[in-house]
């Protein structure tokens, strides 16, 4: 991207997070110079509010669309307003926001069209529950085998997109649980993935929405979601 600097929009589904989105708004405005946006997917407590106070741009959906919804939000706005690249991480303060400046390098040296970061490359000390490393360790093999992608972390909300993949996303993208379903998306737009280190922490604050039930329920929705997608032809 020679010429003006390139325009980064940070964007952050956001969900019941009234208590780690200020200081997350606050860090990123602090610490970096990209704009940030807040997507509320209709929260019922003071997640908005905070967020604005912060510093953040926030777009409040009048119903809990869930991540998908929300974070194709967010590629809308990023679309609609210009931006060249958007990075994408959690409202729950599990991300590093020092580790951005990874996600982001190989797209501004035009070497990725699509950077994500895993907690599974370097000593990046993570430390997750056996139900989780198992369904990401199935999903890893899932999209290894099918898209011929080599990732370490294909769960990872933390990662960067450059503007070819904003404007896809925009109007293609999975409404639930996307990151596994974008792989494939990825791989039928021949797009450049790769990923970094980054750290990863456990909730800030609150509590994970994903039961041992849902986790099941996920798997299998996932699996059944990616196979489908594998095979389907987007306009």
């Amino acid at each position: 991207m020679e010429g003006t600097p390139p325009r980064i929009l940070v964007v952050i589904p956001a969900y019941q997070e009234e208590r780690s989105i200020g200081g997350l708004v606050r860090s990123l405005r602090e610490r970096t110079p990209y704009d940030v946006l807040v997507v509320n997917d209709g929260s019922a407590d003071n997640t908005a509010d905070i967020a604005r106070e912060a510093g953040a741009t926030v777009l409040n959906l009048p119903c809990n669309l869930g991540i998908g919804g929300a974070v194709q939000t967010g590629f809308l706005y990023a679309r609609n307003c210009g931006y060249d690249v958007v990075v994408r991480i959690d409202g729950d303060g599990q991300h590093e926001v020092d580790d951005i400046p990874k996600v982001l390098e190989p797209i501004l040296a035009g070497r990725a069209d699509a950077v994500i970061g895993s907690r599974f490359l370097g000593e990046t000390g993570y430390r997750g529950s056996i139900p989780r490393i198992f369904g990401i360790r199935f999903f890893r093999l899932l999209v290894n085998v099918t898209t011929g992608y080599r990732v370490t972390d294909p769960t990872s909300g933390f990662f960067a997109i450059n503007r070819r993949l904003i404007a896809f996303y925009s109007d293609h993208y999975p409404s639930d649980y996307p990151e596994v379903d974008a792989y494939i998306l990825m791989h039928r737009l021949k797009a450049r993935t790769l990923e970094v280190s980054v750290r990863m922490y456990d909730r800030a604050e609150g509590k994970s929405s994903i039961t041992a039930f849902r986790a099941v329920y996920y798997m299998v929705k996932v699996t059944l979601s990616f196979l489908i997608n594998s095979i389907r032809r987007f306009g």
